[in-house]
This record gives C-alpha cells, structure tokens and sequence, in this order.
C-alpha cells in the first residue's frame, strides 16, 4: 500500500515503523509536521491509502481523517488517554502497560481499536522503556492494524464495546512537574529513582540544586554511599550521587532552565553542566568489574564467563563524548589483556551507541576543537578493535546505533542484532562525511555501491534488512530483557567451538593482507582530512545542523529524502549492484 507517515520528529519509534513497513513491501513517504502544518494539504500531495501516526502530538483535523483513514499509535492500554502515558507507566510503577492502535475522530484517543498488544515494564527509565518494550508492542499492534486494514474485511471496535476485564488503562492528565516534585528529606531511593526515570529523557524533574534551578535526568540506585537526604555525596563519570532519605541516587544529566528569550537548553552531564558551582567532591570510581552484593552505578562493566569476556557499556543517549571514549578503550585494553577467545561488546540492551556526543561539543567553549578530540578518540577505539587479532571480537547490539556507533558495530568480527534494531550508517544529515575507518569497514561489508548508497539514502535500516545487506551477522529474536542472556550463551558456544582458534588464525592473516594492501592509517588520514575541513570551517553546515539537533530546534518542513521511497532497501541496493 501507499502509506503516509505523520510524525512530529522522525524519532525511533518512527524509524522503526518506516524500516519495518518498507521491509513488507508497502511504498512510504514521511511527514514532519508541527502545528503549524497544514495537514489538510498532505493527502492530495501524496494520494495515501493510509495515514500512520506514530508519533504525533498535534491533533489530526477532520478534513484529514475524514479523507483518509488515519491510525494513531497510542502507547498506552486498551482505555489510556493523555499526552503522559509512558511517563505515567514508570510514575506509578506499573508492571504491564501496553500500545493501542486507534483511528482518529474527533476525541483525542477515543477512536475505534484496530489493534492493542500489552508489555512488561521493567525496571528501567521511561525512554528505554519506549524504545523497546513500548516499541516492539507499537510495532506488533501496527503491523498487526495495517494487515487488518489492507485485508478490508476487519471492522474496527469502539472502545466501549470492548470486554471491560480488557480495559487497563484510563484516562489521565499531563504529568506535571508538580506531581514529579522529590522530597529529599523524605522519599526513599525507590521512590527517588522511580520518579527520575519517569522523567529521564523529557522533560526531566524540576529541583533546586547547589540553590539554583535544574532539570535532573535520569536515577541509578546507590547503596554503598550515605549522608545527609538532599546533599552531594561524590562524582562518578561525570554524574553526581546525591543522598534520599535511606540511601542516594546517581544522577548523570542535568539541565538548565531556558530563560526568557534564550535558545533551548540541553542535557549534559552533570559535573560539566555544574561546572564551577560544583563544591569539592570526591571522585568515587567503580571497579570495572563489580561485585553483585550492592547497588552501585558505572557505565562501563566487564566481566567473564569461561573463553568468553563481555565488556557492557551504556551511556545517556548513546553518545559518546571524548572521556566516555577514551575511558571505553581503557577498558577495552583491559578486556583484551585477559585469557579470552572472544570478547563481546556492547550493552545489556538499549542504544548500543550513535557516535560522538554533539552536546558536549555544542557547550564546549571551542566546539571545533571539541569535535576534533571526540572523533580521534573514538577513532582509536575502532582501531583497537580492528586490531584485535588475538581472539574473535563480536559488537552485540540491543538496540539502535547510528553513525560513528554503527562503525564501531563493523569493526567487530560479528554484528549481532536483536531483531527490533535500527540501524543509521551515515553522517550526511549531521553535514559530515565520517570517520571511525568507514571506508574500510563499510565498502567491505556490502561492496562499494551499496556502501555509497546507503551513505547517500541516509535513512534507517532494519535488522533484517541490515543481514540482507551484509551489516549483520546473527539477528537475536527475544524480548529486550533477554537480549543479555540469549548473547551470553551464544557467546560461550562459539568461545568454546573447536573451529573458534582457526578462525581467529584467519582474521590475523586477513588483517596483515589488507595492511599490506592499504595501511589503516591512510584511511584514517583520508577522512580525517575531510572532518577537519569541516570542523574548522563556521560556514560548514554541520554547524548550524549541530546546534538545531542538540536545541531540539522543530523542523522547517520534511527534508526531501524522507517524502518518497522507490520500494526496499535490499531491492534498490541490489538495482544500483547490478
């Protein structure tokens, strides 16, 4: 089918949808509107069979739904309306919450059903929660919804003809920053956590901190670290760990509110967003590899099982600013000094990682320089992969990687996705040609064209399709809170397989050809020589492109590599092949 996305910012969950809708064949174009898009003019413009919203927080107008019929994914309950609905699911500590596909009407999610699929909620903040179990349940209802449309014989459901012992959720108002207000005298770490990571991405919770204003996001529990409720205990990587009432919590970001008349704020971390107003405190580090007998948060974990090491990391966002680098190859280094076969790489689930961090390179007081720091640093993370010889290294991806993340994916010997992964393997939109050996890595895994193809498409690719192309290895189908175990005992098995020491033979010899052929240095000076020109230059547009992403500056209107698609991406790439 022609189908139309509607979407106020092309975020994950709507990546997802357009990778995994174009993957079953339906044609897609994609809007980006605000509330100031006449969206009465899209229908004529693209002529759909059907519009999908997965993400919209603009109202549909009834000269739109009443054209055309339009599916609004609601990721909330059978019953739920509101605008807060996944911040309320980790506010209240829901065990189950759900998505529901509804029509649009006139009322704001009290359209007739067309599909609704319920998930777990773990205990995890509410964007991880959203682009995953939230996610995958979106996509179950959605794919579930346009099958149900294209067959023509499913009729869809009022709400209240629906069994009442199926309706979990119900209306609810905005989640303001009066209910999320925290007690620090009294409220518990529990309590503390919980109404952090209900806020974690957006919009964080409003506190006085250091006796100035903030906006505190994301909470990891602490136990080993007391003192006076309310009070700055210690720093950690960057966030800072601060007392409740029977413990503390750690807390990685903070932001400053946006004053009158001044561009948006944005999320740091918080010892950078303190910067001098933070009083001395100690830097507590954490072991690489910690002891399970308390709570205690570090981004960077390493830890063995028999032949197999796996060095877990996970960081705000998926950024990697130039310390979260550097820090990384430290342990990185680590993890290759021990008795391993294979070593794997990534998180427990989540963002495996989408390159260098842009707002610490946005609150640098010299962004280009800051630029500069950040891509060599996390150049010499992927060159240390790619020059692993000495066992099998596999990148193990959770969740979604983009750009310099999906480079560092390449350099591994495997790429292992969970089936629910979007990949971005490109920069252009950032106004960047690339770094992190892409010339290396990519063209060798799917052939020039492809690679040329996919730099200059710059849209997502799904896991599936990612295989199809050759970006990926093994696809893992299991629920995001398995992915870490599903890994594990794939990477035991392999560790331990008698083929393993032959392989790892084969990688060390085709590493020493392709450096006879080409050194990886004149790889890196070729793209390096390009990122200069373009972080030194103020005209260059990554600039200008750097600071609407990081102020979260609306869209002008939908870029034109988003309004059509000629049909899958596994077809197009094999037509520009052949």
């Amino acid at each position: 089918m022609r189908i139309l996305l509607i979407a106020g910012a092309f975020n994950s969950l709507t990546q997802r949808a357009y990778a995994e809708l174009t993957d079953r064949g339906h044609r897609i174009a994609v809007e980006l509107v605000t509330r100031e898009t006449p969206l009465a003019g899209l229908v004529p413009r693209h002529a759909p069979e059907l519009i999908v919203a997965p993400m919209l927080k603009t109202a549909i107008p009834r000269e739109v739904w009443s054209a055309c019929p339009c599916l609004i994914v609601h990721p909330g309950p059978l019953g739920d309306r509101g605008p807060s609905s996944v911040d309320w699911a980790v506010h209240l500590g829901a065990d189950q919450w759900g998505v529901t596909v509804l029509q649009a009407n006139d009322e704001m999610d009290a359209g007739d059903v067309w599909a609704t699929v319920n998930c777990p909620v773990p205990d995890v903040g509410k964007s991880d929660l959203y682009r995953n179990e939230i996610a995958d349940a979106a996509m179950a209802a959605l794919l579930t919804a346009v099958d149900r449309f294209a067959s023509g014989g499913h009729r869809p459901q009022p709400q209240h003809a629906l069994a009442p012992d199926r309706i979990i959720g119900c209306p609810r108002p905005p989640l303001r920053q009066d209910a999320r207000r925290i007690n620090w005298s009294t409220d518990p770490t529990a309590t503390v956590v919980r109404t952090l990571r209900a806020a974690d991405s957006q919009p964080g919770v409003r506190d006085e901190l250091l006796g100035e204003t903030w906006f505190l996001h994301g909470g990891h529990p602490e136990d080993t670290l007391t003192g006076r409720p309310g009070e700055l205990l210690a720093t950690r990587h960057g966030a800072v760990c601060r007392a409740t009432a029977d413990g503390a919590v750690w807390i990685p970001e903070l932001r400053q509110p946006r004053a009158p008349g001044e561009p948006a704020t944005f999320k740091l971390p918080a010892t950078l967003a303190l910067g001098d107003r933070l009083p001395p405190l100690p830097e507590v580090p954490a072991p690489l590899e910690p002891t399970e007998d308390a709570r205690t948060w570090t981004d960077i974990r390493y830890h063995e099982d028999g032949p197999a090491g796996f060095l877990r990391f996970s960081f705000p966002g998926g950024a990697m600013s130039t310390d979260q680098c550097r820090r990384l190859l430290a342990a990185y280094e680590y993890a290759c000094a021990r008795p391993t076969s294979l070593l794997v790489l990534g998180g427990r689930r989540d963002f495996f990682s989408n390159g260098i961090h842009l707002n610490v390179i946005e609150a640098a007081a010299d962004p280009a320089a800051e630029s500069w720091a950040n891509i060599n640093a996390i150049d010499d993370l992927v060159h240390a992969v790619l020059t692993t010889t000495d066992r099998l290294v596999v990148a193990a991806l959770g969740g979604n990687a983009a750009a310099g993340g999906v480079m560092l994916a390449l350099a591994a010997d495997e790429v292992w996705c969970r089936s629910a992964a979007v990949l971005n393997p490109h920069y252009r939109l950032m106004g960047l040609y690339g770094s992190e050996y892409w010339t290396y890595t990519l063209p060798g895994r799917v052939g020039a064209e492809t690679a040329d193809h996919l730099m200059a498409r710059a849209l997502p690719v799904s896991a599936g399709s990612g295989q199809l192309l050759g970006l990926v290895d093994r696809i893992i189908d299991c629920a995001p809170e398995d992915f870490a175990d599903r890994t594990a005992g794939l990477a035991r098995r392999l560790a331990a397989a008698p083929a393993t020491p032959a392989r790892i033979a084969a990688k060390k010899a085709d590493r020493e050809r392709d450096e006879g052929r080409r050194p990886l240095a004149a790889y890196r000076d070729h793209e390096l020589a390009r990122m200069h020109r373009t972080f030194f230059d103020p005209e260059e547009p990554y600039h200008a492109l750097r600071r609407a992403f990081v102020r979260k500056e609306p869209p002008v209107g939908t870029p034109a590599h988003l309004l059509t698609v000629a049909g899958t991406l596994a077809e197009t790439c094999r037509d520009g092949e052949s």
